[in-house]
């Protein structure tokens, strides 16, 4: 475990002092300050939030990025609180998606009826990639 430095006067020489909101809280002994330090989580890899933020905004549900990215559906809805995400309004569409190597890709960018009537985007899901496709919006 790392030394513990009071944030006001960084001495080293501390003690608990309670545990305060599960914390655990400590008491300088140079200088008498109360403090807690931050929790030790388990930090996630900024890559999969980045991913679950790109897929949340493409439409798919937090269920369907908990499946997918193997991350909690409740830590996705975290981050679209804390980054502030807005998916946009859909009534008439879901998105669809695929998981495919390179080579399954390729194949089907080289078939033109793949790519008619549809919107579609590609993204990296670490060594495969993800292609989310959804129908145009028809006018009728």
């Amino acid at each position: 475990m790392s030394q513990l430095h009071c944030p006001k006067c960084e001495s080293t020489d501390a003690t608990k002092s309670g545990i305060v909101g599960g914390r655990q809280r400590y008491k300088c002994k140079n200088c008498g300050y109360h403090f807690s330090v931050a929790k030790a989580g388990k930090e996630i890899n900024s890559y999969y939030v980045i991913k679950a933020l790109q897929l949340y905004v493409e439409g798919v549900s937090y269920r369907e990025i908990e499946r997918l990215l193997g991350v909690s559906h409740v830590s996705v809805m975290n981050w679209v609180k804390k980054y502030g995400m807005k998916a946009p309004r859909q009534t008439d569409y879901h998105p669809t998606y695929k998981i495919m190597n390179q080579k399954e890709l390729a194949e089907f960018f080289q078939k033109p009826e793949n790519l008619k009537e549809a919107g579609l985007i590609v993204t990296e899901l670490g060594d495969k990639y993800m292609m989310i496709r959804w129908e145009r919006f028809r006018q009728g």
